[in-house]
């Protein structure tokens, strides 16, 4: 039996379409049930809203030749591995669901760019959505839990790791770009008090400006704000008050506000803001902001260069680690906990691709050989703030085809990935009979249910 592997990760939303008249029109077509597993069915919908909705986010992995067969396996396993936790009486808290339903809802919020959006589409409230949502989610993490329970005891040896690379085809092997590990200090130079009084006094005469009607915060936001995460939005987000991503003090702020209120200036490490509550309801909640950043002048950046020098020259001679250094110096929140580690977007793997870097980190290396640290330098981070940063070249691989020398772990993985597989598949030849299935005849022509056929024919007897 093949399992789909990303079976059990589908979330079936329905009612989630790009033109609400065509989510009218859909309601009139007569659904079908093609499949059932104990009490559990899974509906012709499900399956179609399933491919949609994968093919909307844009996957990386294309779809198999025949979806709609991988797509109902990836049902039917799900199904099963509920049952049996149900069997098993695994649970999961109604507080972990919650937990769980509200971050989709953000999501959608921020995908929409408002909730009143997002209910115009949907058709629905947020409430109603939730609820919608409920069991979906529900089973899904019932049957990842199961899952995990399964595979919980699961190893890998240096000897299957060795095996499993035995049997690739050698004209097979991947074959990998140069990969760098680059470790940074970051110190962001301060911009001295007049710069700050002067914009300050600038987001307070928007203020000013918003509170007597004269002009509407989006507008101010799309022209002025330097937050690029927002700006084209009108400065809009969607928060919650315990979401740890966002700054403290600006979450502090913006929950003190009524419905409609500005902010008086709000400091964070990003720089100065306003703050505008469009609407609330609880710890969930729809904000504009405006955000400036004070610039910083030839004294501040000569400061603060001189404050990484120092910082260099402790590593440089031996007193202090790179990784101590990172600890108690820098100033960037994203590579502080990783050691300094600029990660990949892709997996947060500490090896990049030159590509993965940004152009003037991209400048710094050219002439750097592994193990060397550059002199401070000033750069321009993703937020458009002015940072001055030494750059440490940790490792470089060559471009190589995969070999267990240098890339023992990810030949590890892989190995370890197929043999939980493995488990996976053997759990249901010894244990799919258990189970009633009923699988609709117009799927016999999918040959990874032949199993799944069998064991219906095998329940009936």
């Amino acid at each position: 039996m093949r399992m789909l592997k990303f079976g059990l990760f589908f979330m079936l939303l329905s009612f989630f379409v790009t033109e609400k008249n065509y989510a009218q029109s859909q309601r009139i077509v007569v659904d079908q049930i093609i499949a059932k597993v104990g009490d559990k069915i899974i509906l012709k919908s499900d399956i179609d809203n399933a491919i949609a909705d994968y093919k909307r986010q844009g996957q990386d992995v294309q779809l198999p030749p025949n979806p709609e067969c991988a797509f109902l396996e990836g049902q039917l396993v799900q199904k099963v591995l509920v049952l049996q936790a149900n069997k098993d009486s695994i649970t999961i808290g109604d507080d972990e669901i919650d937990n769980l339903l509200d971050n989709q809802i953000r999501y959608f919020i921020n995908q929409y760019g408002s909730q009143e959006m997002l209910e115009q589409i949907a058709g629905k409230t947020v409430y109603q959505l939730k609820e919608d949502l409920r069991q979906p989610f529900y089973e899904r993490q019932l049957a990842d839990k199961m899952r995990n329970n399964l595979l919980a005891n699961v190893k890998i040896t240096p000897t299957e790791v060795k095996a499993f690379y035995d049997k690739i085809p050698k004209d097979s092997l991947p074959f990998f770009e140069s990969q760098l590990e680059v470790a940074q200090i970051v110190v962001y130079p301060k911009a001295n008090k007049d710069i700050e009084d002067y914009i300050s006094n600038q987001l307070l005469d928007m203020k000013k400006q918003v509170e007597s009607g004269q002009k509407k915060f989006a507008d101010l936001a799309k022209v002025y704000s330097q937050d690029p995460g927002s700006k084209d939005n009108g400065g809009q987000y969607s928060i919650n008050r315990n979401d740890k991503q966002w700054d403290p003090t600006f979450l502090a702020a913006a929950f003190k506000l009524k419905e409609g209120q500005v902010s008086p200036v709000v400091k964070t490490k990003f720089g100065l803001h306003l703050i505008q509550m469009v609407s609330r309801a609880g710890d969930d909640a729809v904000v504009r902001h405006i955000l400036l950043i004070p610039s910083v002048t030839n004294t501040e950046i000569t400061a603060a260069k001189q404050k990484v020098d120092s910082v260099r020259s402790k590593i440089i001679a031996g007193t202090m680690s790179f990784n101590e250094a990172v600890n108690k110096y820098s100033e960037d929140d994203v590579t502080k906990y990783s050691a300094g580690r600029i990660t990949s977007p892709i997996d947060g793997s500490p090896e990049v691709t030159i590509d993965q870097l940004d152009k003037d980190l991209v400048v710094n290396l050219k002439t750097m050989k592994v193990g060397d640290i550059t002199q401070p330098v000033t750069y321009t981070d993703d937020r458009g703030k002015t940072g001055v940063r030494i750059v440490y070249l940790v490792h470089e691989t060559e471009p190589h085809r995969m070999n267990l020398k240098d890339d023992y772990d990810r030949v590890a993985q892989q190995a370890l990935g197929e043999k939980k597989q493995q488990v996976l598949d053997t759990w249901f030849k010894q244990h799919i009979s258990d189970f009633y299935i009923d699988i609709d005849p117009q799927y016999k022509t999918c040959k990874s249910l032949n199993e799944w056929f069998s064991s219906e024919t095998t329940a009936s007897k």
